[in-house]
């Protein structure tokens, strides 16, 4: 793989589940971190909670001045998502830790890794607990590549 692209001067890697909070106190938490872009890594960015599907979270945060991108790449395939919602935790690492081994998660991460170098980024999705969350597989994946640093963000409820 080739890493030219790779910035050393760091990039912070936020990451944040709307799980339990409202657009208002989502977006006040994200600028509050100074967040530049919000990358959106859930495989089917739609949700029954208002303002949180793909157009709805777009505009708010960009209303904020936070550019938005959407990773489907990125998100956990339904397996994964089954397995984390059934409370097996192993069984969606493994599964999560394979997808992200495939070339289309690759190539998503390094276009990633090249487009937000160097700036504050906040990874999404809706679990609030990122201990059972594949954004921090991705925060972690992402931080090799950048040689960034990761923070959890909460919003507060």
């Amino acid at each position: 793989m080739n890493h030219h692209w790779r910035n050393d001067l760091g990039t912070t890697i936020h990451t944040v589940g709307y799980e339990k909070t409202d657009v208002h106190a989502y977006v006040e938490c994200l600028k509050d971190a100074s967040v530049q872009v919000l990358v959106d890594v859930r495989e089917r960015p739609i949700s029954r909670k208002k303002g949180f599907s793909k157009r709805a979270l777009a505009e708010a945060v960009e209303a904020a001045g936070i550019r938005y991108i959407h990773v489907q790449a990125l998100g956990d395939p339904k397996p994964g998502r089954d397995a984390a919602r059934a409370g097996e935790h192993d069984r969606f690492v493994e599964i999560f830790s394979g997808h992200m081994k495939s070339e289309q998660a690759q190539e998503a991460l390094a276009s990633l890794a090249e487009d937000i170098g160097g700036l504050r980024i906040c990874l999404t999705c809706f679990e609030r607990d990122h201990t059972c969350c594949h954004r921090t597989i991705v925060a972690e994946q992402l931080a090799a590549l950048t040689n960034g640093k990761i923070e959890h963000l909460k919003v507060s409820v």
